[in-house]
């Protein structure tokens, strides 16, 4: 898949993933995200290797990230997104959406995948909603699957 690379003012947004600092996004995950705190690091970059990713710079320095993950025919799941404390608030996430719901490979999905419990605000804009009928919804879930497994193991002794 080619890259897209799209400036606004000093901002860069790129789908190149060799330019992404998979150090920086684990650090966030792992730290500051809240839905995927204690990733490991390898975790992190298989999930970048897996996905098409859209890393936000500023002097080249990564401040957001986004990641889908997709068929390109029929359905994608938008996950990991995230802009840098000090760079919110100037309209960056709103731009970072605007460029991944524009994706040549991303149109005509029947079905797009959004777990969020912040900033819902900002993904209706993109048409995103709450379950139409969450009783048709399934998933199986692990909350700890990140936590040590040594840990794990010894709570469930």
């Amino acid at each position: 898949m080619e890259i897209i690379e799209k400036y606004k003012n000093e901002y860069l947004i790129s789908t190149d993933s060799k330019k992404l600092e998979i150090s920086s996004i684990h650090n966030f995950l792992t730290n500051e995200s809240g839905w995927s705190n204690g990733i490991s690091f390898d975790k992190v970059k298989k999930s970048i290797n897996n996905s098409l990713n859209f890393g936000m710079y500023l002097d080249s320095k990564l401040i957001g990230y986004a990641r889908v993950i997709s068929d390109f025919s029929t359905i994608a799941y938008l996950g990991d997104i995230f802009i840098l404390k000090e760079y919110r608030g100037l309209g960056l996430s709103k731009w970072l959406m605007e460029t991944i719901m524009d994706h040549k490979h991303l149109q005509d999905l029947r079905r797009w995948i959004l777990l969020t419990s912040t900033a819902e605000w900002l993904y209706e804009k993109y048409g995103f909603t709450k379950l139409p009928k969450p009783e048709i919804y399934m998933e199986k879930f692990n909350p700890n699957v990140y936590q040590n497994k040594e840990q794990t193991n010894a709570n469930n002794v």
